[in-house]
């Protein structure tokens, strides 16, 4: 299945008290058929309906900064600290890919991928960022997109079908510290259907998709991890009360989660909403 174009905004869950978003690299290519452009103008036409009016009034200012490719990194825009390090963000995947066409003996269809589990103002956030990210002669292309849509917002291009993804398509695992990006080409089905407040705990924990989790299970792998994670146990300091705050949010959103679903968590609950989002 090609790959047409990626965007990967990452960005504080849901959940989280503080406000932050980063672009990965990704694969926008604003040359030829643009799919990079298309890909940027239709995550602004998804999200920029769901914007609050306060950001609304500020998102001009924003995007007269960043048309000229002055964005300051870090600095604050609609009340987000804009960053370059990723670490414990979450991450959306918007993307247009190109499959096969059933109906046709030859022939595709082009689809447009649009990860719906995050909040929209940091993929608005995102969008920009990385349409201002282009050089001096792209990047006007990239902005007519991002303009088109600002004017019609939740218009989509006719020849395009559009595919929501409400659960997020996750990594079988996060990049090692050092190891750049890479265009993904497959699908991870493993963590189709998990929600992604769960997915992300359970990566933290080290807990696998195939765990049956229960109360006794959570707390084992967070005292496990806790340990190894304080600097009286011979952990570096540095990094340790982010590590710690991190896996207590974890445990605190699992187990929450436990008491919400009568004490476990079978994670063949998540197999309808697989199922419906294989049919799409």
């Amino acid at each position: 299945m090609p790959v047409l174009a990626e965007l990967n905004v990452r960005s504080t869950r849901r959940h989280m008290p503080t406000r932050r978003v980063a672009v990965d690299p990704g694969f926008l290519p604003l040359t030829g058929r643009a799919y990079g452009a298309v890909l940027l103008g239709a995550v602004m036409a998804e999200f920029l309906p769901e914007l609050p009016e306060d950001e609304l009034e500020a998102l001009p200012r924003f995007l007269a900064e960043a048309r000229k490719g002055r964005l300051r990194i870090p600095s604050i825009a609609l009340r987000y600290r804009l960053q370059t390090d990723t670490h414990g963000l979450d991450r959306a995947r918007h993307r247009i890919v190109e499959e096969p066409d059933s109906r046709l003996d030859f022939g595709s269809r082009l689809i447009i991928e649009l990860d719906v589990h995050g909040a929209a103002v940091p993929q608005v956030i995102g969008t920009i960022m990385a349409a201002a990210a282009h050089s001096d002669r792209l990047r006007p292309l990239a902005f007519r997109a991002i303009d088109a849509a600002v004017k019609s917002p939740g218009r989509f291009p006719e020849e395009y079908e559009i595919r929501r993804l409400l659960h997020g398509i996750p990594r079988r695992a996060p990049n090692a510290p050092g190891v750049e990006w890479q265009r993904e080409t497959e699908e991870v089905d493993d963590w189709l259907g998990v929600p992604s407040e769960r997915r992300w705990a359970m990566e933290v924990l080290g807990i696998g998709v195939d765990v049956h989790l229960d109360r006794s299970e959570v707390q084992r792998r967070f005292r496990r991890l806790l340990r190894q994670a304080h600097p009286d146990q011979g952990a570096e300091a540095r990094g340790a009360a982010e590590r710690i705050a991190e896996l207590s949010e974890a445990r605190e959103l699992l187990l929450t989660d436990l008491e919400e679903h009568g004490g476990e968590l079978d994670l063949d609950l998540g197999e309808d909403l697989a199922a419906e989002a294989r049919s799409r």
